[in-house]
């Protein structure tokens, strides 16, 4: 059995829980996608729980998609008890760089904890590198190749795992650089694919201390997930329907044999 079904398998096995402080435009579908892989989400956010919550829970997501004061708080705070409580943390910069805020907002996480691994489009890895400060919202004005030195920069500034997602996902820490080439271009038709690989991401940590093994194969699962609701799907809406029991039904065996990847 290979690594990333390990990873997978364990999922399965320990259901671990992940803890989302996310941004309401996508919370049903990265709750669903954890649910179809075999873990259990929490989406907790209200300041006077989270510290409780990160406490008991198996990995801690940060998605600063929609921010607002008290959600900013929220994530400081549960930012500074996982470093308390050692519990892995991956922090998603959605459209870092599009506002001065949102950098601002960014840099203040990352100064509370640094995250175990960091999930973002190239632009956005980018401007967190500050090699750029121009995204095009939430959405990539560059090719994920052209990250990879942004990517580099800030794995070894941090000590962490970094990855980048598009056409191709590079997953980097250190020198090492490993790729994902699965996946189908109607996930970029689905709002929310990227924070529901995020949320993969703390699937795979709560189960795998291996940083850069629990990123690569939550790529994975993401994009051999998506190569099967492709094969069923006529559109975005039947695609998403289909993504979520693709997440359900692929098996350790399924994901090894049809990962597409440089490990």
């Amino acid at each position: 059995m290979s690594s990333f079904a390990t990873v997978l398998n364990q999922i399965r096995t320990k259901s671990p829980l992940v803890h989302n402080i996310t941004n309401y435009v996508v919370m049903n579908n990265t709750a669903n996608a954890l649910l179809a892989v075999g873990a259990s989400p929490v989406m907790a956010h209200a300041i006077e729980e989270v510290e409780d919550i990160v406490t008991i829970s198996s990995s801690l997501v940060i998605n600063m998609g929609t921010l607002s004061e008290k959600w900013v708080e929220s994530m400081l705070l549960a930012a500074e008890q996982a470093k308390k409580t050692n519990t892995p943390f991956v922090f998603d910069p959605v459209g870092v760089g599009a506002s001065t805020y949102r950098t601002e907002v960014a840099q203040m996480i990352m100064k509370a904890a640094t995250p175990n691994v960091i999930r973002g489009n190239a632009s956005e890895i980018m401007a967190l590198a500050k090699l750029t400060n121009s995204t095009k919202g939430v959405d990539s004005t560059m090719d994920t190749q052209d990250a990879i030195e942004g990517a580099t920069l800030l794995a070894k500034k941090y000590n962490n795992t970094v990855i980048i997602s598009g056409e191709t996902d590079f997953i980097i820490t250190g020198d090492t650089v490993s790729k994902i080439e699965n996946g189908n271009p109607m996930m970029a038709k689905i709002t929310g694919m990227g924070c529901t690989a995020t949320a993969m991401v703390g699937a795979c940590l709560g189960v795998e201390e291996n940083a850069h093994l629990a990123a690569t194969a939550a790529m994975a699962i993401m994009g051999v997930a998506g190569d099967m609701a492709n094969e069923k799907s006529a559109g975005p809406g039947s695609f998403q329907m289909n993504f979520y029991d693709s997440l359900y039904h692929i098996t350790p065996d399924m994901l090894a044999s049809k990962v597409k990847t440089n490990v």
